[in-house]
């Protein structure tokens, strides 16, 4: 995923968050506008709209006699699913995976526990299909990665939760990137886990489906800790 903005206005918002993830612009530090504005070859109209994208991903601020400044880390919008790009692309440190885990361990087992009362045939489609693009690429390492994220996509859509299946926007960039470093090197095989949360799910027991979870987010925490 990318910003969906288009031409030098895109190009505008991606060059300035660039530059607050590279660490060019640090906490509180002052845009120079006029500066910046030759830097990028860009209009003042174009560079104000893309302040303003900026500004609402909670990256930037502005205030009287400051000027236009970047916010503390605190107060980015990780939710946000460009924020998390530009986070993991700069290269997320070893705590943030951490609390990506804490975050699918609260969320995912419940997930599994709902779809169990929830799912719908579609659902169970859509998981089945998972899992046999993950028995079927299991040597590939990019298509592995696709199937796995397509199975977590598919669990929080079963939940029938609106706000569990907003998540993915959250939860998938970075667990994609998380299974690029385990399928780079040796690993248990996910797939048995994966099929019993399945497994669960289709005979509609929701405490099954909620160990099962539990069991498959420990076994990707021993391949990544």
């Amino acid at each position: 995923m990318t910003y969906a903005g288009r031409g030098v206005h895109k190009a505008a918002v991606e060059a300035i968050a660039l530059r607050i993830f590279d660490g060019t612009y640090e906490e509180g530090d002052i845009l120079g506008l006029p500066q910046l504005m030759a830097d990028l070859g860009v209009s003042q109209t174009v560079l104000r709209e893309a302040i303003k994208v900026l500004t609402a991903k909670g990256l930037l601020d502005a205030r009287q006699k400051r000027g236009t400044f970047v916010r503390p880390r605190d107060d980015w919008n990780l939710l946000d699913p460009d924020v998390l790009r530009w986070k993991l692309a700069s290269g997320a440190p070893h705590d943030f995976f951490a609390d990506l885990f804490e975050l699918r361990r609260a969320v995912e087992p419940a997930s599994a526990a709902l779809a169990a009362v929830r799912r719908t045939d579609e659902d169970l489609a859509a998981l089945d299909a998972a899992l046999a693009a993950m028995a079927a690429y299991d040597n590939d390492p990019v298509l592995a990665v696709r199937a796995d994220a397509s199975f977590h996509l598919a669990l929080l859509r079963a939940s029938g939760n609106r706000f569990f299946s907003q998540l993915h926007r959250v939860i998938i960039p970075a667990l994609i990137e998380r299974d690029r470093a385990v399928h780079s090197r040796p690993h248990d095989d996910p797939l048995p886990e994966h099929a019993a949360v399945v497994e669960r799910i289709r005979d509609g027991d929701p405490d099954g489906a909620h160990e099962a979870m539990l069991r498959l987010l420990d076994l990707s925490m021993r391949d990544h800790p």
